[in-house]
């Protein structure tokens, strides 16, 4: 399975794939967030997955606005790379019996696919402003530092209480 389709010629053409992609993650990491507030048994945490469900809905509308500011129609290529993370983040969570240990597991999922995302918002900035697309650029920063915001309340979690009470 080829990672890249041959038709990317140029660098406007790896744009939009990656746009594709990011849009294709952020619908995926949808339908698996309420999946993992179930799983949570530590409060914060589901209170954090529940607000970064809202936020994961918004950057979704806010790509949908970077496509038409681009002039691209809205769609989605598969990601192989997030499909393996969530499948991981699955396989983790139904195999961790105490509750408090499967919340640090989660913690640990939801940082891998929070660290995919930035890295993908990153490139597609800086791409966008090469490509002369600083309105663009603007938009993804928005979801660039909500994903970089969820990030550092993980770890802070993490390390302040679910770690501790795991342990």
């Amino acid at each position: 399975m080829a990672l890249f389709s041959k038709d990317i010629q140029t660098l406007d053409d790896l744009f939009v794939h990656q746009l594709k992609d990011i849009y294709y993650a952020e619908n995926r990491i949808l339908k698996n967030l309420p999946s993992m507030m179930e799983k949570a048994s530590n409060p914060e945490l589901k209170q954090g997955f529940q607000t970064h469900l809202r936020e994961t809905e918004g950057q979704v509308e806010r790509l949908k606005q970077v496509f038409s500011m681009h002039g691209v129609e809205i769609g989605s290529v598969q990601c192989p790379a997030i499909d393996g993370i969530l499948e991981e983040a699955d396989e983790v969570a139904s195999e961790v019996e105490d509750k408090q240990v499967l919340d640090a597991a989660l913690i640990a999922a939801a940082q891998a696919v929070e660290h995919y995302e930035i890295t993908r918002y990153g490139s597609l900035i800086a791409w966008a402003q090469q490509l002369g697309r600083n309105d663009c650029a603007a938009v993804l920063q928005q979801n660039l530092d909500e994903e970089k915001a969820t990030d550092k309340k993980l770890t802070s979690l993490a390390e302040s209480r679910v770690n501790r009470s795991a342990a």
